[in-house]
């Protein structure tokens, strides 16, 4: 169950964004092979007097957090950075130097769902 949070500058069409989060998803089911409708995302707009980035990143730039369960290892992290990288340069023709991706993945305990624990035994 991944979640996923985008921040990109603000002005994107609805299709561009739609399209962003298909390559990410698309990325994930291909990299760690979740299920198809286990899609948890958000895009965060921020203005573009808000959103510092280096001279060199352009508008295209973005911040990709991804939050999941442990247990990956780091050949799997490696390929849904690759894998969703990818998917941005080809399909939304954005520079491989302006995705920033960031993959947490908090113990079990620090996962709540459907008002329970995950992986509490007692």
């Amino acid at each position: 169950m991944p979640l996923v949070r985008v921040d990109i500058i603000k002005g994107k069409s609805p299709e561009y964004k739609k399209n962003l989060l298909d390559c990410i998803h698309d990325g994930l089911v291909e990299a760690i092979h979740i299920e198809d409708w286990d899609r948890f995302q958000r895009i965060i707009e921020i203005d573009r007097q808000d959103f510092e980035i280096s001279p060199d990143k352009t508008d295209a730039f973005m911040i990709i957090e991804i939050t999941m369960f442990q247990g990956r290892s780091k050949e799997q992290k490696k390929a849904v950075i690759e894998c969703i990288t990818s998917r941005l340069v080809s399909r939304l023709g954005i520079r491989p130097t302006d995705v920033f991706i960031v993959i947490q993945d908090p113990p079990d305990e620090n996962w709540g769902l459907g008002g329970k624990q995950r992986g509490r035994t007692a």
